[in-house]
């Protein structure tokens, strides 16, 4: 058995547990918080522990599930837990992932051990996928659209403003870019072109909606180059009808191998909830990061680095034998 340690549970840390439990090859130790342990109930039922303690398990788990957000929980935390612990990840920040990558791989070959990072299923599948299919086309674009589904960053910054009670925002891809694209037209395409934003917003009472809504639509990184429409509803409309995490999205890659015939590769994702199936890809990698421990490696990876066999959940050599 793999015995895993899951440090966190918010949303990602409660997909964690649900994938552990579909793991035959999976053993959980225990979840660990910075709460009052007695506080957390993991649907699972798995022990809870502090993270202070987590010092006292080093022999126990063979591989630690870091649940954290890449804003500022990741970078600030990491960094310790790889010291003494083999881990995974799901660091989402794609611009910092090479400044991730350099400053972990450097502690965990220091100290002997595995790290996977920015495990998920974008940065991760989406990225294999984009790889791969630029692999084997490289005369062509790649096109990644996200959603619709729930953008938890964008949620919460709605909710930050004045006079907002609660909100969710959710990225939608424009059918008619996605319509451009699979016609093989290879278009140029900004993230106007792409993708829309639609926000509901539940406003506090007697609040200003006209300055909440202009604040929203010209918060630079978010909304400002993108076409946002905003809906003021009730507290309970929202918890009625926007409370699943659905998300999902398409990576495309369209080209061509001669001139007189153009190729179309495909991978899509509909997902009823986000974050139990991004704990689902990270107990895979936890799996993989795990045999590779064995073998002796050290330092951090990708989902670039790590063959394919290795995330099997049977013999990773046999697995040929029924899947290829």
């Amino acid at each position: 058995m793999i015995r895993i340690g899951i440090v966190g549970y918010g949303n990602l840390g409660r997909g964690v547990c649900l994938a552990a439990e579909k793991a035959k090859d999976i053993e959980c130790v225990g979840v660990f918080t910075r709460r009052a342990p007695e506080t957390v109930k993991p649907i699972t039922g798995y022990k809870v522990y502090s993270v202070e303690d987590l010092a006292k398990f080093k022999s126990e788990i063979d591989v630690l599930v870091l649940c954290g957000g890449s804003a500022t929980d990741l970078p600030a935390t990491t960094a310790n837990y790889i010291k003494d612990f083999n881990t995974v990840d799901s660091f989402d920040t794609h611009a910092k992932i090479p400044e991730y990558f350099a400053k972990l791989d450097k502690i965990a070959k220091e100290n002997g051990t595995l790290g996977a990072i920015s495990i998920g299923w974008d940065p991760g599948v989406f990225s294999m996928a984009r790889l791969l299919f630029g692999a084997v086309l490289p005369d062509g674009k790649d096109y990644t659209f996200w959603g619709k589904g729930v953008s938890q960053g964008h949620s919460d910054a709605i909710r930050r403003i004045k006079g907002v009670r609660n909100a969710i925002q959710y990225t939608v891809p424009k059918e008619s870019a996605l319509e451009k694209v699979l016609s093989g037209s290879n278009p140029e395409l900004s993230v106007r072109d792409k993708h829309a934003r639609e926000c509901f917003v539940v406003a506090e009472v007697g609040a200003d909606k006209a300055r909440i809504e202009k604040e929203i639509k010209e918060m630079p990184n978010y909304f400002a180059d993108y076409d946002t429409t905003v809906h003021f509803i009730s507290e309970e409309e929202l918890k009625e009808k926007h409370s699943k995490l659905a998300h999902g999205g398409f990576v495309i890659r369209s080209g061509n191998t001669t001139e007189e015939n153009s190729e179309l590769l495909q991978l899509s994702l509909k997902l009823d909830s986000n974050p139990e199936f991004t704990g689902s890809v990270l107990i895979a990698f936890a799996r993989a990061i795990f045999r590779l421990a064995q073998k002796g490696e050290t330092g951090v990876k990708t989902a670039f680095d790590i063959p394919l066999k290795y995330l099997y959940t049977g013999d990773p050599d046999e697995a040929f034998k029924s899947l290829l």
